[in-house]
């Protein structure tokens, strides 16, 4: 088998141009999930852990946050943190001990706050979390059943890892998954457009911020 030469950026654009690309599409109602925008993974300035793919990242998100609840729908922040002991990590805390690991995502911290520079408001919810994905051991299922949506939008990091594990656990508890591609980030180039390539492909469609706020007005 011969092997492309091309880079995952080059090969995620053909994927996203391809007008014959078939989607889940948009359903009735939505809940919007921003997957772990805490400052371990988002202040580059502090920690060796923050990525940036978009620098205009946070704000995207803020302006579709507030396009939500605009329409009364859910919007709901996420956290990966950890008790003192690291106990509550699991296997995922097993492989690194070092002050920027895992499991050293401690309650109090300033690596497990929430960005400082994302608009939250009265009514939004926040949910800690332990795994990758935002449904594993969390009351995200049961709030989604409760509020009637039939669509996830996915914000957030990193896209190879609790944004994917999310958009795979969306899609098997049957609700349409979109992730909006300039929302989400990862470490690297690399994985960050080989893993949107493979959402598109199997487990979610893959939107512009524009295209998702022009949904969101729509009808209004």
């Amino acid at each position: 088998m011969e092997l492309s030469n091309k880079t995952a950026r080059e090969i995620y654009e053909e994927v996203r141009s391809n007008p014959a690309r078939n989607k889940f599409g948009f359903g009735a109602k939505a809940a919007l999930i921003n997957v772990d925008v805490q400052k371990a993974y988002t202040r580059t300035d502090l920690f060796s852990t923050a990525y940036e793919n978009d620098p205009n990242q946070i704000p995207y998100i803020n302006e579709v946050a507030a396009l939500f609840r605009q329409r009364g729908w859910p919007v709901i922040w996420t956290y990966c943190v950890y008790v003192d002991s690291g106990e509550d990590c699991g296997v995922w805390g097993t492989r690194t001990d070092t002050p920027d690991s895992l499991q050293n995502i401690k309650y109090g911290s300033e690596r497990a706050e929430l960005d400082d520079r994302l608009e939250r408001a009265t009514g939004d919810l926040v949910i800690d979390k332990k795994m990758p994905s935002v449904f594993h051991d969390t009351r995200i299922g049961s709030l989604l059943t409760f509020h009637r949506v039939d669509t996830v939008v996915l914000t957030g990091g990193s896209t190879s890892g609790c944004v994917r594990a999310s958009a795979v656990d969306s899609l098997s508890h049957g609700y349409r998954t979109v992730v909006i591609e300039e929302c989400v980030a990862d470490k690297h180039e690399s994985p960050h457009f080989a893993n949107l390539t493979d959402m598109a492909l199997k487990y979610a469609d893959v939107e512009s911020v524009g295209t998702v706020k022009a949904w969101l007005r729509k009808d209004q």
